[in-house]
């Protein structure tokens, strides 16, 4: 499951607190090996066994810790968790343990706890929004950042690299590869620049989609070829295993047209999706087609699913359509889309979200409550971990020529800990008829770490596994171990500028979830006390 890049001394995890007094306090910074559940420590490197459903054993190492307490997802790896959707985590069942976020750089934690102080204030976040909401739509070369060199320096260092993986791909490969040393399985990587129209253009996208005409070869030049171009760069700086995401409607008008009128895409637009999928599949890189507005959805679904059926096959995806769980219909939506995998035959990539566009979808579409939005989404996961057509009535009974389930790929895209909580306990439990092979964690860059790296800091194992794991991934043998969570984070590239309009969506969403963003705080809070206690030898 891990990435060839990572080797034993990486996975140490060592962070560095940048204080030379640190180097004093050895005996309480130190790794400790820890069996789990049994609550004796020892400090040798040994393998030791735990019990998790599935008997395996390994050794798992802790940072800044020689104190044995259970992992808060300890209670979920039994083997009679029968029901994701019925479990409810209680507070007496979350032992405390050893901060996940010891595996983040300290200028990570500094930087996401201003980040995250910033977008949970009431009286910083208004002014923050308004000025980033400048700064994406300016026509002031003043204020745009990749003519600024003293605001593209700031950006560049507090948000820009919070959310954001780099500017050219020397920078992007340094931060995938930061990310796998941390212990993440890889990254979803997509490509910032957006194409951005006039209302004139807007109103006229038909001429754009006259094959021959004037607009529409200039579509093709100033549109198509350089999203096409850009995303192909993307899928060669991916690594085997990450994903790349892609939005149909960054291509321009042609795009827009053609999904707005349910159409096929245009040859040009055509010729350059498949392009991709086929680069994609031979790099062995996994394709994420982003949601958008559900007047765009139908359409964006019909591709979806006519790529699936050329590049989806062997029970692997390479194509992954994204259904988002706030959307009433995805139920039903969902089920039209396994009935047709399982009687064509081709495997169903599903990436799994709650939903993006509660600002401009209407509302009479969504979820009438968040605790129905909630609901459903785990309702939906467990149905496709479990490979059954039914959970809490969500999807429908099948026909009896639709008895048959088809395969499956999924990614779980979520910043709730609960859901993640849920899911993770269905496929430690073995109830799952998905493993992880099957099955991926992500969350944004930037945003959730502490549910991020509370996945990555339970799926540790052995040196001696991870030394074997990459060989094995070097020789091409495997794709990873089907014990362990794949963890993602998803992250953009490209200049300062060409990010601002992502940067300003990711200040939004933090503004919709305040009470997520307020628990992101109080994490990153807490585990700089942590750190800044271990530089005097107190324990945590």
């Amino acid at each position: 499951m891990f990435p060839t890049s990572r080797s034993p001394a990486s996975r140490q995890l060592v962070c560095n607190i940048g204080h030379a007094r640190a180097r004093t306090n050895a005996s309480s910074l130190g790794p400790a090996v820890v069996s789990i559940p049994y609550h004796n420590v020892s400090h040798s490197t040994s393998p030791v066994r735990r019990v998790n459903g599935v008997g395996r054993a390994y050794s798992t190492r802790l940072i800044h810790s020689s104190t044995n307490r259970p992992k808060p997802t300890d209670h979920l790896t039994i083997a009679n968790a029968s029901s994701l959707s019925t479990y409810e985590p209680q507070p007496s069942e979350m032992p405390k343990t050893p901060s996940p976020l010891a595996v983040l750089p300290l200028t990570n934690v500094l930087r996401s706890w201003m980040t995250t102080t910033v977008s949970s204030s009431p009286f910083l976040l208004p002014p923050s929004l308004a000025a980033m909401s400048v700064l994406a739509h300016t026509t002031n070369s003043a204020l745009n950042p990749d003519r600024n060199p003293l605001l593209r320096a700031f950006l560049k260092k507090t948000f820009y690299a919070q959310f954001c993986a780099g500017e050219n791909p020397a920078e992007v490969r340094q931060t995938i590869d930061s990310l796998k040393q941390i212990g993440f399985s890889g990254v979803i990587l997509g490509y910032a620049r957006e194409v951005v129209l006039t209302d004139s253009e807007t109103k006229d996208l038909a001429s754009s989609a006259a094959e021959g005409g004037a607009a529409a070869e200039e579509c093709i030049r100033t549109e198509i070829n350089p999203w096409a171009e850009g995303t192909m760069e993307t899928v060669r700086l991916a690594s085997h295993g990450d994903f790349v995401a892609l939005k149909f409607t960054g291509a321009g008008r042609q795009a827009l047209y053609s999904l707005s009128k349910r159409l096929p895409p245009s040859e040009a637009l055509g010729s350059a999706i498949d392009g991709i999928c086929k680069l994609a599949a031979e790099r062995g890189v996994r394709l994420l087609f982003d949601a958008e507005q559900t007047a765009l959805q139908p359409g964006i679904d019909d591709w979806t699913l006519d790529y699936m059926r050329r590049y989806n096959v062997n029970g692997k995806a390479v194509v992954h359509g994204t259904y988002q769980a706030y959307l009433k219909s995805t139920p039903a939506t969902l089920y039209s889309h396994l009935a047709i995998a399982a009687a064509e035959g081709f495997t169903l990539g599903v990436k799994l979200v709650r939903g993006a566009y509660l600002g401009s979808d209407p509302r009479d579409l969504i979820c009438d409550t968040k605790a129905d939005t909630d609901n459903q989404y785990d309702g939906i996961a467990e149905a496709l971990l479990r490979k059954t057509w039914s959970v809490d009535g969500l999807l429908h009974p099948p026909t009896p020529q639709e008895t048959k389930f088809p395969d499956v790929n999924v990614v779980l895209a979520t910043h709730n800990r609960e859901s993640v909580l849920k899911g993770k306990a269905l496929l430690d439990s073995g109830v799952a008829k998905l493993g992880y092979e099957q099955v991926a964690f992500a969350q944004l860059q930037g945003m959730a770490d502490e549910v991020s790296c509370e996945l990555v800091a339970g799926s540790h194992e052995s040196p001696k596994e991870m030394e074997m794991e990459a060989a094995e991934k070097e020789t091409g043998k495997v794709e990873g171990n089907g014990n362990r969570p794949q963890v993602y984070k998803y992250l953009v590239w490209g200049s300062t500028g060409e990010c601002m309009k992502y940067l300003l969506r990711r200040a939004y969403e933090n503004r919709d979830a305040v009470q997520r963003t307020k628990s992101g705080r109080e994490a990153m809070g807490r585990e700089v006390g942590r750190r800044v206690r271990g530089l005097f030898g107190i324990s945590s």
